[in-house]
């Protein structure tokens, strides 16, 4: 049951972070400029982060969920959309 329990909450996780980065770089760069290749590195980096925490029960909730996020922001930082809008806000 707590096995579960954890895999429903890292779930959620996923599915918010997703969804938080698709919102937020669509809004950065509108649908023209979408970066549809970070957004299926991103799941794939959930499905990795998953197996890790299958194979290593050592491994707890909050670090998979906090590893997510961090992969997320990475992600995010290095998208052309953001880049440009750094760029905009500096200049």
């Amino acid at each position: 049951m707590k096995k579960a329990f954890g895999t429903i909450i890292f779930a959620m996780a996923v599915v918010l972070c997703t969804a938080t980065f698709s919102l937020a770089e669509y809004a950065a760069g509108g649908p023209e400029h979408f970066p549809y290749f970070h957004l299926g590195l991103l799941v794939i980096g959930a499905l990795i982060i998953f197996s890790l925490k299958q194979k290593y029960s050592r491994m707890y909730v909050g670090e998979a969920v906090g590893a997510m996020a961090l992969y997320t922001v990475l992600m995010a930082l290095f998208t052309s959309p953001v880049i440009e809008t750094i760029k905009t806000m500096i200049s």
